[in-house]
């Protein structure tokens, strides 16, 4: 799993009980897949598909810092699937995990189109493809 993105956790980041809202992770975990997929698949027309169970495993508090790590797990024609946990950057602690997200490439009118792509491409090695 490659951990790329770190977030602080602040007072506008936390629920009624004083603890991470839910609703600003999963915005903050679409957002990583997205470039996460966008970077693998060579186009910024993907869209997310499909989210599997959602796992809240334990909570982030304010001054916490977290990171997001998302993995590749699968090619498919006109998809791509990945595998997402975040974790306290500190203790390693899992906060969340989710299974499978499904990103896929579309079309200039929004329609699934063939990607071409099989294999996992490192980051740096796909952003300097001309």
């Amino acid at each position: 799993m490659n951990f790329y993105t770190r977030k602080w956790i602040k007072p506008e980041d936390l629920n009624a009980h004083g603890t991470l809202f839910g609703g600003s992770l999963l915005r903050w975990i679409d957002e990583e897949a997205a470039i996460y997929a966008i970077i693998q698949l060579g186009t910024n027309r993907c869209v997310t598909k499909f989210m599997s169970e959602i796992n809240f495993v334990s909570s982030a508090r304010q001054g916490d810092i977290i990171e997001l790590g998302i993995k590749a797990t699968h090619f498919g024609r006109t998809s791509l699937s990945l595998a997402c946990e975040v974790r306290n950057k500190i203790t390693k602690k899992s906060i969340l995990t989710i299974d499978k997200m499904v990103f896929v490439s579309v079309d200039e009118h929004g329609l699934p189109w063939a990607h071409g792509r099989t294999t996992i491409t490192y980051t740096d090695e796909r952003l300097r493809e001309d």
